[in-house]
């Protein structure tokens, strides 16, 4: 599974429950080498190969490995994981790119940003009459359904019904910690392509102005060969983009500021600083923790020999506070300009589509809240989702200072 042993680089357990990546040992790691090992292969510790890997034509996403690697060789886990957009390369890529690009365009987030910004004020005015809220469920959880239901054409009905197939399915980044993980994923996954056939059934007799009504009108007038199975799986993979790691997102964006409540205080009295703390928290704390990759061969990499298969993992985490690359990255700062750009969403063709939704939730989101509430105050303990896959407490219960 981790290819080759290498006794000279440092050993961390990613696959412990409670495993940090910002604990000294990670940092104490990342002095030492470039990468770390671990249970499940390589940990790229330093920013500087975690931006140059991910851009290493000697890596690949090789989604049929990480199932096989889990113990997924069939079922419907198996049929949407590995033929996903993430998951292929080359001429396919490129295809089923070019479709949704055609649907999923910077016009179109540019129109939901009102949407946006007028449910985030409608759920903080509700925040803001009660002495404590449970963050994710008061809103971490409701502004990105909204927005994404608004985004696909789901009816408003079927947003209780939605949200906790959408919720699990992102759990498929965290198979390796086992559990009752998969049966949730598999359960959500057919849930989900069961639902979206209906809808794209829906959407061709009578299209809207949703993005499921473009990818299926693009579908048919485009000659690419893309088959509507295909589209399914890209909605089904546009789902967790839109839902998941935006809800923990936004709770991650809690934790922070909670640790540093007169950057909040800067942050409602200067909106114009909403970018550099979009940015900020998604450094701070990622809900996308780790991205990662396969090598597609035996290669050399300073110093250290991957062997083909080996799960290659960029912690972003660890990476976006790198001292080589970020002046006072061990700080949070919303005032701060970091010009490295950030690694959770990818890079080349591969490239989160979903980027641009993602800052503009966040980026209406914290000014409104920051503009009509004092500093949030973690009222009650945390539990985290587990450290590999999509990151974030399970439950974020707060109050907010006078």
């Amino acid at each position: 599974m981790a290819g080759v042993s290498h006794p000279h680089l440092p050993f961390l357990n990613v696959l412990d429950p409670d495993f940090d990546f910002n604990a000294p040992e990670v940092v104490e790691a990342q002095e030492r080498s470039w990468c770390a090992e671990t249970p499940v292969g390589l940990l790229v510790l330093r920013y500087a190969d975690a931006h140059a890997l991910l851009r290493d034509q000697r890596l690949d996403h090789n989604g049929k490995r990480y199932m096989e690697m889990n113990g997924v060789t069939e079922g419907p886990i198996y049929d949407w994981y590995v033929p996903m957009i993430s998951n292929v390369e080359g001429a396919d890529h490129r295809r089923l790119r070019g479709l949704v690009s055609k649907a999923f365009t910077p016009r179109m987030i540019e129109k939901l940003r009102p949407f946006i910004r007028t449910k985030a004020e409608q759920l903080t005015e509700e925040l803001a009459s009660v002495a404590e809220c449970e963050f994710i469920e008061d809103f971490g959880n409701p502004l990105p359904l909204a927005v994404m239901c608004e985004l696909l054409g789901v009816p408003p009905e079927d947003y209780d019904t939605f949200r906790v197939w959408t919720a699990d399915v992102g759990l498929v980044f965290s198979l390796a910690h086992g559990g009752d993980i998969a049966a949730r994923v598999e359960t959500a996954v057919v849930g989900l392509d069961g639902y979206v056939d209906s809808l794209m059934a829906d959407k061709k007799a009578d299209p809207g102005e949703d993005l499921i009504s473009a990818l299926v009108i693009a579908q048919q007038r485009d000659d690419t060969g893309v088959t509507l199975a295909e589209i399914r799986n890209l909605i089904v993979t546009l789902v967790f983009a839109a839902h998941d790691t935006t809800r923990h997102q936004l709770a991650n964006a809690m934790v922070a500021f909670a640790g540093h409540p007169d950057q909040w205080r800067l942050l409602g009295s200067r909106p114009e600083l909403t970018d550099r703390a979009v940015e900020e928290v998604m450094r701070w704390l990622p809900s996308a923790p780790t991205v990662f990759r396969f090598a597609a061969q035996d290669f050399d990499h300073d110093g250290t020999h991957i062997t083909k298969n080996t799960l290659v993992t960029m912690c972003v985490a660890a990476a976006r506070r790198d001292p080589r690359v970020f002046h006072d990255g061990a700080t949070f700062d919303i005032t701060a300009t970091r010009e490295a750009p950030p690694l959770q969403f990818g890079a080349g063709p591969h490239h989160c589509l979903g980027a641009a939704l993602a800052r503009a939730e966040v980026g209406e989101a914290l000014p409104v809240l920051a503009g009509r509430l004092g500093p949030p105050v973690v009222a009650g303990p945390l539990t985290w989702r587990p450290p590999i896959g999509i990151h974030g407490p399970t439950a974020l219960p707060l109050r907010w200072m006078s």
